[in-house]
């Protein structure tokens, strides 16, 4: 009580004004106390709520404010545009009632809740006769439904899916026109583009394509040795040996000058070829030819262009090819000392079976591997599952499960995760065309458990990668 009437001689000290408010407190009961017999149960609540808010402006005005406290100030106005916005979402009044609208239907007025009574949990109804409005239920889609979906939205853009092989061939012929005049001596071959999008399982982008430089090698003059039975015991590998040296001394073959001991050594053919690329090649004035402008990648192991357009921007990679004995070996030496191994690509043969057992049966399996490629470009950690491992799974699954047709893409979809999850626990992963080769014997451990963990999440929900 003493509290009160101290705080009540403060406010006499300010001009009087307390008395003032205490006027207005006491006209405020009065108002609110009749409020419901006048306005009614809504708008007393109106009232009541309108009021409430103007009494805290005012308490809040005429109350001393904590000299020592600096955000005071900047407190008040906070909690002020907290009562305006109270004011504002206040419910108005309903709006008197005009001839024109007794035509329309109207909902019955809410029946006041007894206390005691539980709500009704119809909520307000609609009196008989008035039309029922359904409200749509919420469709959920199915995987397969999404993996449909989703597969539109992989579509390459038409402008570089037509653009892109059409600059990339012009640059294959300014290349070739080159090396023919510059070394006339060495064999190559007709080059040639290679990759997805020429393809048709190129997803998302046409931003990358391989340019094939075939090496014509005399096979009386060179055989084929499996890096099996090399050091590097990997048969993945193989070594071009110079044969019959006693025979056909050096020099008898144009690439002698590119072998390392007795073998053609594909680090040596790459680094000439990235000197003639870097330094030799007026790439400028083939650019303003073409109308883009080509830039050879310096720092990288691989030969590189770099291409830009207005329309699009490319990256081309040349790969030098030898095909002998129904191998596609590529100049893709791994990384370390030995420098005389040719990689064995099988990616002829992957694309080749993938569409032959499609035309056979109707399949999807081309829809089902653009869908994973596109998912493996999107998530940086399944960047290396792209494209060949990915194939391979297809493919082995293609020899136990028959039904490939396009009803049936989300369970063989689900099927390819699992396969992938379970070779990743192995960390083994074995070629279609020879099961000597594991295609995850690349990876590092790390690696794998990341990949790991990504595809094992999906299992159960396959939405997270779409």
């Amino acid at each position: 009580m003493a509290a009160f009437w101290q705080q009540r001689g403060r406010r006499q000290e300010n001009g009087g004004l307390g008395s003032v408010i205490d006027g207005l407190g006491s006209v405020f009961d009065v108002l609110l106390a009749n409020a419901r017999l006048v306005l009614g149960v809504s708008g007393a609540a109106v009232l009541a709520i309108a009021t409430l808010a103007v009494k805290r402006l005012i308490d809040r005005a005429t109350s001393p404010r904590d000299e020592g406290d600096p955000k005071a100030e900047q407190k008040s106005l906070e909690e002020s545009w907290q009562d305006l916005a109270l004011i504002k979402t206040t419910p108005k009044p309903p709006k008197k009632q005009r001839r024109e609208d007794l035509s329309e239907p109207l909902l019955s007025p809410a029946r006041p809740v007894v206390p005691g009574e539980a709500p009704d949990p119809r909520g307000c109804s609609a009196p008989l006769g008035a039309p029922q409005v359904k409200s749509s239920p919420v469709r959920c889609l199915t995987l397969q439904e999404k993996l449909l979906s989703h597969s539109a939205q992989l579509a390459v853009p038409e402008i570089q899916a037509s653009l892109v092989p059409q600059l990339a061939r012009s640059i294959c012929t300014q290349l070739q026109n080159f090396l023919r005049s510059k070394c006339p001596e060495l064999p190559f071959g007709r080059f040639f583009l290679s990759g997805a999008l020429l393809d048709g399982l190129e997803v998302l982008a046409a931003d990358h394509i391989h340019l094939m430089l075939p090496v014509v090698l005399d096979t009386g003059l060179w055989s084929l040795i499996s890096g099996e039975d090399t050091v590097v015991r990997n048969p993945q590998y193989w070594m071009i040996k110079r044969i019959d040296l006693g025979y056909f001394p050096r020099g008898c073959s144009p690439w002698d000058r590119f072998m390392v001991g007795r073998y053609l050594s594909s680090s040596v053919l790459n680094e000439t070829l990235h000197k003639l690329l870097v330094a030799s090649i007026n790439w400028p004035a083939i650019g303003g030819l073409l109308g883009c402008a080509i830039h050879p990648v310096v720092a990288s192991r691989e030969l590189k262009l770099e291409v830009k357009h207005d329309q699009v921007e490319l990256s081309i990679t040349l790969f030098p090819v030898v095909e002998m004995e129904d191998k596609v070996l590529l100049a893709v030496p791994p990384e370390g000392l030995v420098e005389n191994l040719w990689l064995e690509s099988f990616y002829r043969a992957e694309v080749s079976r993938v569409k032959e057992l499609d035309a056979g049966d109707s399949g999807a399996r081309q829809l089902c591997l653009r869908i994973l490629n596109g998912v493996c470009r999107s998530q940086p950690s399944l960047h290396k599952l792209g494209g060949s491992p990915v194939t391979h799974v297809i493919l082995h699954l293609s020899d136990t499960a028959s039904d490939w047709a396009e009803e049936s893409l989300a369970d063989r979809f689900q099927q390819v995760l699992e396969e992938l999850v379970a070779s990743l626990e192995k960390g083994v992963l074995l070629s279609y065309f020879n099961p000597k080769i594991n295609l995850f014997s690349g990876l590092l451990e790390e690696e794998i458990d990341e990949m790991g963990f990504v595809l094992y999440r999906a299992i159960s929900e396959p939405e997270l990668l779409l």
